[in-house]
């Protein structure tokens, strides 16, 4: 069942009662997933809204990749997420290329705790594979 899109969504806001590590972590993973976009010829228009009361990242015009959320991860205190549709086969994907370089979560997540140096150039190309997804198949 897809989760409602919000178009009304303030990223701030939301990321406002979070820790600072979590807000900072956070605000740099929606700059890599912007940036990403920006420059992956065919993701065109991406929104920003929530699902699943997340902030969430959708391809719109044309709809080119998969959704990307991103959060704090619920009783880990300093950790953040950056969850893919588990029955996408990204995060498999993910794992088989880069099976050291990141912490998953089952199929559905990459795990990032504060003080982990995030691999910008292996987790740009995932975003991208994730918003380019559906050109892909």
């Amino acid at each position: 069942m897809p989760a409602p899109l919000q178009q009304e969504f303030d990223f701030g806001r939301h990321v406002a009662a979070l820790d600072a590590a979590c807000r900072d972590r956070l605000r740099h993973l929606r700059q890599l997933v912007l940036d990403t976009a920006s420059n992956t010829q065919g993701v065109g228009e991406i929104i920003e809204c929530l699902k699943w009361g997340q902030p969430a990242f959708v391809t719109q015009n044309p709809r080119s990749g998969s959704t990307i959320r991103i959060d704090a991860v619920r009783g880990k205190a300093g950790t953040v997420a950056m969850y893919f549709i588990c029955t996408s086969g990204l995060v498999e994907d993910f794992r088989e290329r880069y099976r050291d370089t990141f912490r998953y979560e089952g199929n559905r997540a990459l795990i990032f705790a504060a003080d982990d140096p995030i691999p910008e150039p292996e987790l740009r190309h995932c975003i991208a594979m994730a918003l380019t997804r559906r050109l892909r198949r």
